[in-house]
């Protein structure tokens, strides 16, 4: 029997979608600033934007396999759901912190209690089927 997660699929594909519109405004900065790339530094709103990519670029390999094994073991609407939470607050991370890099600290939260209760939920119940024998 084929099993389709639709659900985590369409929030893959939109945690994508958010990273890719954070590279954007990467991209816009530096046509903002005039600073060509390699340079990394020089203009503030540059420096947010990437270290907004960055950071995503570096909560994606958590977060998405997370999501998928919370999918696969738990519950799939739940994931998704929790999915969109990341999303929600990856965006409110991206937002604060180009307005002001002391405001990124909601939306640092609310992405990784989710990413937090993803992985653990996942680990937690492959744990459990290993040690009871159970699918």
């Amino acid at each position: 029997m084929i099993m389709y997660h639709r659900w985590t699929a369409l929030v893959t594909l939109l945690s994508l979608l958010a990273y890719f519109w954070m590279a954007m405004q990467v991209g816009r900065a530096r046509g903002t600033s005039g600073i060509k790339a390699p340079a990394m530094t020089g203009d503030p709103v540059l420096e947010r934007a990437v270290r907004v990519q960055s950071n995503t670029l570096e909560w994606l390999p958590i977060f998405l396999p997370s999501l998928w094994l919370f999918a696969l073991y738990w519950n799939e609407l739940v994931a998704a759901a929790l999915g969109l939470v990341w999303i929600i607050g990856r965006l409110l991370y991206a937002t604060g912190y180009m307005a002001d890099p002391a405001k990124r600290s909601t939306g640092f939260f609310i992405q990784f209690l989710a990413t937090a209760v993803l992985l653990l939920g996942a680990l937690g119940r492959i744990i459990f089927s290993l040690a009871t024998g159970s699918p």
